[in-house]
């Protein structure tokens, strides 16, 4: 599939690219080369090949969920800018 200048400004408005001439055509060109890489993978054999859900063999591993260090209220409110001896102060953001 080669790219024409209809389709290369039709993605630089759907992506809401600003470019000049020059950059359209190194644009074609990169896109070009992704679809001709793309191209070449459909030329191989995959008669036998199971599809795979995820590349590795590895599953997810939960570590359990424990209780680690935890800070104090004083060390918590130590770096705090603003705060009233028991809790942060923050500007206030909704009316």
């Amino acid at each position: 599939m080669q790219l024409d200048k209809a389709f290369i400004s039709r993605l630089e408005k759907l992506a809401r690219l600003q470019l000049n001439e020059t950059q359209r055509a190194t644009f074609a060109s990169d896109l070009n080369s992704i679809l001709d890489m793309v191209n070449k993978l459909h030329e191989l054999d995959t008669t036998g090949v199971e599809p795979l859900a995820y590349p590795t063999d590895n599953h997810q591993s939960w570590r359990p969920d424990e209780v680690g260090a935890q800070l104090t209220p004083s060390e918590a409110l130590k770096n705090a800018p603003k705060h009233d001896g028991n809790f942060f102060r923050v500007p206030k953001v909704i009316e």
